[in-house]
């Protein structure tokens, strides 16, 4: 009988995970099924894009797949049982058996931070999310033009969905609400390149403002100032969903898994975590942040670790870091600021049409290795090992 494989969840981190294994291990032992509740890859680093009206990419999974012998289930993931060994799926979706279970269902835009947020506000968490606040958007304009959008939250979703939005649909009257100071972590001269690119597109940014609730119609702060709104977009803070504590793994107070350096859940040894479900300490000793770079290297990690527990070989370590973050500040400007060990902003930063540049190419790169999981296929894949755990010993963890 053939190890069973299953990856829950088909962004960036699961389905680069995914394509790597098919490309190491053989599938004379192993069978490797994907389960995603859409039928696209979801280029979430691009949604505020997609929002704003521009076209994004949006290949079909069963066309990157193809070839690969990955087996593809598209329905979506109710509950986990890791005593079973078995995921529920919706939809009559029924139950799905798995000897390793990857656990990539990533993050959603965390709605429960004012009242009135999951009824009346937009997020650009996930692709359905951002076409419906396209939508309201394409419906400002069938009405005159015009508009006023309310964004809430300066961090780099926020950040980037204010640029785009105010970039590409220049009739919007657009407001960025920061808790703080604008732009907070990053470093001096970015926050004065941030606050130029601000003015020049016509962003009014409110700093030290807080939200009490969100109505259909206008945000109210908490310093009784109610803002117009025809379209608030909550970008304060992300969530994970709470089918892995359900379940009776071992979470954070935010509902991450826990899990040891080879990405491994400390209380379920067949289940791994990747991506920002992962609760993941880097190489500096501090937890990783949600971001595609972090689902790059706990994708990569955990890779190593199931090919090297279920095939007989030592378990490398392989990177855990995060040193820059890229902003796009709509399509023809950028940030990259260097931070360093502690996560703090380092003085060094880049802005302007190359960062832009540079974020683009991140972006294709991305997208990219995630769509293509055939690329370089060895001739020689991987067998079973006799006793898979038999490198624990010398496994690095």
């Amino acid at each position: 009988m053939k190890h069973r494989i299953v990856v829950l969840g088909a962004g960036y981190a699961g389905a680069y995970g995914a394509g790597i294994l098919a490309r190491r291990l053989s599938p004379a032992d192993f069978e490797i099924t994907v389960v995603n509740a859409e039928p696209e890859f979801v280029q979430r680093m691009r949604l505020p894009q997609l929002a704003a009206g521009q076209e994004i990419d949006t290949p079909n999974l069963a066309d990157v797949f193809a070839g690969t012998g990955i087996r593809l289930r598209l329905a979506r993931v109710t509950a986990v049982d890791p005593e079973r060994r078995v995921v529920t799926l919706a939809d009559a979706g029924g139950e799905l058996g798995y000897d390793t279970l990857v656990y990539a269902l990533g993050s959603h835009g965390d709605v429960e931070g004012a009242p009135g947020v999951a009824e009346h506000a937009f997020d650009v968490a996930a692709r359905p999310s951002a076409l419906r606040l396209r939508e309201r958007l394409d419906s400002l304009v069938t009405r005159g033009g015009g508009g006023n959008v309310v964004v809430v939250g300066d961090g780099l979703t926020g950040i980037e969905t204010a640029t785009e939005l105010a970039e590409s649909r220049p009739g919007l009257s657009v407001t960025l609400i920061a808790r703080g100071q604008l732009g907070a972590r990053l470093s001096a001269g970015a926050r004065g390149h941030l606050r130029q690119a601000c003015d020049r597109l016509g962003i009014t940014v409110l700093e030290h403002t807080s939200v009490e609730a969100v109505e259909a119609e206008r945000v109210l702060c908490t310093d009784g100032t109610a803002l117009a709104s025809d379209a608030t977009v909550w970008t304060a803070g992300f969530a994970v969903g709470p089918i892995a504590a359900a379940a009776g793994l071992k979470v954070t107070g935010t509902g991450q898994i826990v899990v040891d350096r080879t990405m491994r859940s400390v209380s379920h040894p067949d289940v791994y975590a990747i991506g920002d479900s992962a609760c993941a300490v880097g190489d500096n000793g501090r937890p990783l942040p949600m971001s595609c770079a972090s689902a790059g290297y706990t994708s990569r990690q955990a890779i190593e670790a199931i090919v090297g527990r279920l095939t007989g070989r030592k378990i490398p370590h392989t990177k855990l870091v995060y040193t820059y973050n890229q902003i796009s500040l709509g399509r023809r400007d950028g940030i990259r600021q260097a931070v360093d060990d502690e996560g703090r902003a380092r003085a060094k930063y880049q802005g302007g049409r190359k960062s832009a540049q540079i974020k683009s190419v991140i972006l294709r790169m991305a997208l990219w290795a995630t769509s293509h999981p055939t690329f370089g296929m060895p001739r020689r894949k991987h067998r079973l090992a006799a006793a898979p755990d038999a490198t624990a010993a010398k496994a690095a963890v």
